[in-house]
C-alpha cells in the first residue's frame, strides 16, 4: 500500500519458505556442474574457478544493491517499478516500459532454459544406463513438457502447498550436495592444486585473456534469478525486511556450496582433454567425472538423478516468479491483453492466466528444438541478456539518485508514498560511502558481463556456433520499442497508483 498497490495476493511465505524458494531457484552447485563445460573449453580449470569467484562476488554486489530497492518498494514488478520511481520524469515511462519487457523476456527464457537443460540431463542419464539409447530432439522436447506440467501442477492445483514445498526442497538441496560431494571426493582420483593456474583456450581465441572472458558468462547461469524472491514479494510477510535477507543469505549459502562443489569437481577431474572428449558420450562432462570416480553406472545414475530432481523443483519456483512478474506488468497495462492477464483464481488468489501464458510461451519455444538445439540455446541465452539489462538499469539509476544531494531520504515508518519526488530508503540498506561504492561496483560488473554474454564460444565463427542471443535481444528490444510507440504509450503510464494513503 505504501507504494500505491492494492494487496490482493495471499501472503503464504515466511522467511524459511522464501529462503528455500530462492535457494532452489538458484541451484548454484547443481547449475555449475551443468554449465561448467563451456568454461572448461574457454578458460580451463583455472577459468572455471576464478570465473566463478568473479561472478559470485559480482552477483553478491548486484543483489545487495537490488535488495536495497526491494526494501524500498517490495512489489512483484521489481525492476520496472524501481526504474519508474528512480528515473527522471522525462524518460521514466519509456525506461520503465522497456525494463518491464526485458525482465519479462528474461524470465520467460529462464523457464524454457531450465526445463530444457534438465530434460537433456535426464536423457544423458538414460543413455548412461541404456547404451543403445540415442537421445532425440523430440524426446528432449517431451521431457521439457513433462517438467513444465509438474511445475504447473504445483503452481495451480497444489498451490496451497507451494511455500511448504520450497521449504522441503531446501533440505533436499543441502543433503543432495552432501550425497554427491562425499562419494566424489572419497572415491574419485585426486589431482593437485594445479587447476588454480591451468588455463585452456579451446576456442581458438588470440589470447588466453580473451578466451577467459568468453567463458566467463557460463558461470552466470548458475547464479542468475536471485530476484525470484522479489517477484514473490506480495506473497511474503514483512517483505521489506524478509526479501533482502532471503536474497543475500541464498546467494551466500549457494555461493559457498557452489564453490565447494567446484573445488571437489576440479580436484577429481582427471585429464581435461579426456573429460572434454567424453562429453560426446556422456552428454555432460560431470557425468563422466562421476563415473570415473565411482566406477559404477548405477551410482553415477543416482548422482545424476539427484540433480535432475532438484532441477525439476527449481523449475517450479522459476515458473512462479515468471508468472508473478508478468502479472504485475499486466496490472500496470504494460503488455497486450492485460485485462485478462491480471485476473486471479477466485479460490486461491493466484495469477492463473499468467501461469498459463508462461507455460505456453515455453512450449512454443521448445518447438525450435526440433529444428536446431543450437538455435534454441541461443534463444534461451536471452535470460542473461534480458535480466542483466534490467539489473543494470535499476542499479545505475539508484547510483544516480544516491549521488544527488538529498536524493533519497532516510528510512521512516511513515506510510508516505514512495515515488520519484518522494524517495526514502527502506528498513534495509547500506548507507554512506560503502553503499555507493558497492552500487558503482555492481554497475561495472553488470555492464562487463552483459557485453561478454553475446560472444560466440569459439573461432572461426560459423552459423553453427554463432551466438544469436544478440539478435534475439535486439529483436525483443525493437519489438518493445515499436509496441510502445504504436500502442504502449497510450495504455502504459508507469506503475499505477491503486491505493491513496
Amino acid at each position: 500500500m505504501r507504494v500505491g498497490k492494492k494487496p490482493v495476493l495471499k501472503r503464504n511465505f515466511g522467511f524459511m519458505s522464501i529462503l528455500g524458494f530462492s535457494c532452489t531457484v538458484l541451484i548454484t552447485w547443481e547449475g555449475m556442474l551443468i554449465v561448467s563445460t563451456a568454461s572448461l573449453a574457454n578458460g580451463g580449470p583455472a577459468g572455471v574457478i576464478w570465473g566463478y569467484i568473479i561472478v559470485w562476488l559480482g552477483t553478491l554486489s548486484t543483489f545487495t544493491t537490488l535488495s536495497e530497492l526491494a526494501s524500498m518498494a517490495p512489489t512483484a514488478g521489481g525492476q520496472y517499478h524501481w526504474v519508474a520511481m528512480l528515473s527522471p520524469p522525462s524518460c521514466s515511462k519509456f525506461l520503465s516500459y522497456i525494463t518491464g519487457w526485458m525482465t519479462a523476456a528474461g524470465w520467460q527464457a529462464v523457464v524454457a532454459s531450465a526445463a530444457y537443460l534438465i530434460g537433456t540431463l535426464l536423457q544423458s542419464v538414460i543413455a548412461l544406463t541404456h547404451p543403445t539409447y540415442v537421445p532425440q530432439p523430440w524426446q528432449a522436447m517431451m521431457f521439457l513438457w513433462a517438467i513444465l506440467a509438474f511445475a504447473v501442477f504445483i503452481n495451480t492445483v497444489a498451490s496451497r502447498t507451494l511455500a511448504h514445498f520450497e521449504g522441503v526442497i531446501l533440505i533436499l538441496h543441502i543433503f543432495g550436495f552432501l550425497g554427491i560431494l562425499i562419494p566424489l571426493v572419497y572415491l574419485g582420483p585426486h589431482g593437485d592444486t594445479s587447476f588454480f593456474t591451468t588455463f585452456v583456450n579451446s576456442g581458438g581465441w588470440k589470447t588466453q585473456g580473451l578466451s577467459f572472458m568468453v567463458g566467463l558468462p557460463a558461470s552466470v547461469f548458475s547464479l542468475i534469478g536471485a530476484d525470484s524472491a522479489v517477484h514473490m514479494a506480495e506473497e511474503i510477510k514483512n517483505a521489506s525486511v524478509i526479501v533482502p535477507r532471503a536474497i543475500l543469505i541464498s546467494i551466500v549459502l549457494n555461493g559457498i556450496l557452489g564453490f565447494a562443489m567446484m573445488l571437489a569437481y576440479l580436484f577429481c577431474l582427471g585429464d581435461l582433454a579426456t573429460a572434454l572428449d567424453e562429453t560426446t558420450r556422456y552428454g555432460y562432462t560431470f557425468l563422466y567425472v562421476f563415473y570415473n570416480a565411482t566406477g559404477s553406472t548405477g551410482g553415477t545414475a543416482v548422482m545424476g538423478i539427484i540433480i535432475v530432481v532438484l532441477g525439476i523443483c527449481s523449475t517450479v519456483g522459476v515458473l512462479a516468479s515468471s508468472s508473478r512478474q508478468l502479472w504485475s506488468f499486466a496490472r500496470d497495462q504494460g503488455v497486450p491483453f492485460w485485462r485478462q492477464l491480471t485476473m486471479l483464481d477466485p479460490r486461491t488468489s493466484i495469477p492463473i492466466y499468467t501461469i498459463a501464458v508462461t507455460t505456453i510461451i515455453s512450449v512454443l519455444l521448445s518447438l525450435i528444438i526440433l529444428g536446431s538445439s543450437v538455435a534454441f540455446n541461443n534463444i534461451v541465452n536471452l535470460s542473461i541478456a534480458g535480466l542483466y539489462a534490467s539489473y543494470f538499469l535499476s542499479a545505475a539509476l539508484l547510483l544516480w539518485r544516491r549521488l544527488q544531494p538529498g536524493g533519497i531520504r532516510p528510512y521512516s515508518s511513515d506510510t508516505s508514498l514512495v515515488g520519484p519526488g518522494n524517495l526514502s530508503w527502506g528498513p534495509w540498506s547500506i548507507p554512506g560511502f560503502i553503499g555507493t561504492l558497492n552500487n558503482a561496483f555492481a554497475c561495472c560488473y553488470l555492464a562487463l558481463l552483459w557485453f561478454w554474454a553475446f560472444w560466440p564460444p569459439g573461432t572461426p565463427v560459423t552459423p553453427q556456433n554463432m551466438n544469436f542471443s544478440v539478435l534475439v535481444f535486439g529483436f525483443v528490444s525493437l519489438f518493445a520499442a515499436i509496441w510502445y510507440v504504436a500502442i504502449g504509450q497510450k495504455a502504459y503510464r508507469g506503475p499505477i497508483v491503486e491505493v491513496h494513503l
